[in-house]
């Protein structure tokens, strides 16, 4: 056989085993489109989503569009590893419901700044916004949902819990109903005094999937419509409860397993004695004194701090330390006189400054002094949550049951005080936690993990020498004996 030949022979080998492997890749890609699957080898399954999830994704009555405004560019560290751990969860959501192809879930990423009609479009003004769309309903899923924070760190990945929850309840028949009590001089969600005024709180909760209401339970109507509310809101009332009310709401917290957030502002007599006695609950009539640093601003508000105590609603704000601000407060703390109660569990959820103090003489003038005989010392809580969960026989759940948060003051919630410090974090996660949304899902976090190099200088140096000397002759050597081999 010539070289001639031969050489052609090798030509025609090598283009074959070129065909032959092109046919080969086309093949796998063909096979992996129709008939994909993915193992999820990583720690701590971080590229999995849940079976909880899961199963939820495949009975979805509608379809889900997830908009996201966080940028991959942005320069800001903490936006840009949000941005990369939200896609790549997102994909998961994608990739996952196509089992249920009439009820998808996708997601669009906007950039409000170039695409301005686009954002528009979905309603949304500023950047950095995680929008869920299903239909007319929406939910904005904020920044703070998507991490643990421990000491102003990340510790652990909760966009799993976040985006599922917010899922789940935009794909819901019907919103929850948010109802504000009036009759008695309440603050009205209507309202845009900066003061009285609940109107931004209003927008915040129509952003979050909420139906609110305004009734008057003198009303028989509206007292039908407020029995199947999610949520009763007795915003700082000025007048008493008649006692044919207060009833209504002890049926409603007790046989109906209502929910209530209560705002009991100082020097105003509410009428709701009994009630908050049923729950464990005291209502001082004192007006708390701080004249310390520490517990008061410079505009005078009281600065409060979360308790210890591990409760869902300031959770979020102890393991941050942020504080928040109120106007003048009363005390509410679990009365030291309720029944025994194994069902019912009251646990405090802000406090006053070591040096605050409640004074109960407050109606007369003059600066306020401490009396040891009269007054509340020190250690005042100012916010408490109270809950009663009925056991069922010797089964392994328990029967739900109704749910109370009473704060001493309703001015934190104005217009002009919701923005200041953690206020409006503590009442989204007081209403959430008072109407169940999120708590229901058992999603494991997703530890966030930190690396760190630790290379001594000369550690450095030799690293370096191995770069860009070592590595580039070893491949270079390499290459030449491949050329001698070929021309021998």
């Amino acid at each position: 056989m010539s070289f001639a030949s031969a050489r052609r022979r090798r030509t025609l080998h090598l283009l074959a085993q070129g065909l032959l492997m092109l046919a080969l890749v086309a093949g796998l890609n063909f096979l992996a489109t129709r008939h994909a699957w993915r193992l999820d080898l990583s720690r701590h399954s971080r590229h999995s989503l849940s079976a909880e999830t899961l199963s939820y994704l495949r009975e979805l009555p509608a379809p889900v569009k997830i908009i996201v405004t966080l940028s991959e560019d942005s320069e800001d560290d903490a936006l840009h590893q949000a941005y990369r751990d939200i896609r790549t969860l997102l994909r998961d959501y994608s990739e996952a419901s196509a089992a249920n192809p009439k009820a998808p879930v996708s997601a669009e990423y906007i950039d409000v700044y170039r695409n301005r009609a686009a954002a528009l479009k979905y309603g949304i003004e500023n950047p950095n916004t995680l929008l869920v769309l299903s239909g007319d309903k929406r939910r904005v899923v904020e920044f703070s949902e998507l991490y643990r924070m421990k000491d102003r760190e990340k510790v652990a990945f909760l966009g799993e819990q976040a985006f599922t929850a917010a899922i789940l309840d935009v794909s819901r028949p019907a919103r929850p109903l948010v109802a504000f009590l009036s009759g008695h001089g309440e603050m009205d969600p209507t309202d845009t005094d900066p003061g009285r005024g609940l109107s931004v709180l209003r927008d915040e909760l129509r952003l979050r999937n909420f139906d609110l209401a305004v009734l008057d339970l003198a009303k028989p109507e509206q007292r039908t419509l407020a029995a199947q509310a999610a949520l009763l809101v007795v915003a700082a009332p000025q007048g008493r409860f008649s006692p044919d009310e207060q009833e209504f709401l002890r049926r409603y917290l007790g046989t109906n397993a209502g929910r209530i957030l209560a705002l009991l502002p100082p020097g105003r007599p509410h009428g709701l004695d009994d009630l908050l006695y049923d729950w464990g609950v005291l209502a001082d009539d004192v007006l708390i004194a701080d004249r310390s640093a520490e517990g008061s601003s410079d505009t005078g508000d009281l600065v409060l701090t979360p308790s210890d105590s591990g409760h869902p609603v300031i959770g979020f704000l102890f393991d941050n330390k942020i504080a928040v601000r109120f106007g003048p407060s009363r005390s509410v703390r679990a009365d030291p006189g309720r029944a025994l109660d194994p069902a019912l569990s009251v646990v405090p959820l802000l406090g006053a400054s070591a040096e605050a103090w409640g004074e109960r003489a407050y109606r007369q003038r003059g600066p306020a002094v401490f009396d040891p005989g009269t007054d509340l010392p020190p250690r005042l809580v100012v916010g408490t949550a109270s809950e009663r969960v009925t056991p069922k026989g010797k089964l392994p759940f328990s029967v739900r049951g109704g749910r109370l948060v009473v704060f001493g003051g309703g001015d934190w919630l104005g217009n002009a005080r919701l923005a200041a410090g953690g206020n409006l974090s503590l009442a989204l996660a007081s209403i959430n936690w008072l109407v169940d949304r999120d708590t229901q899902l058992q999603l494991p976090p997703r530890p966030v993990d930190r690396f760190q190099l630790s290379l001594s200088s000369s550690e450095l140096a030799r690293l370096r020498l191995a770069l860009l000397l070592i590595l580039p002759a070893i491949t270079a050597a390499l290459g030449l004996l491949v050329y001698w081999n070929r021309r021998r």
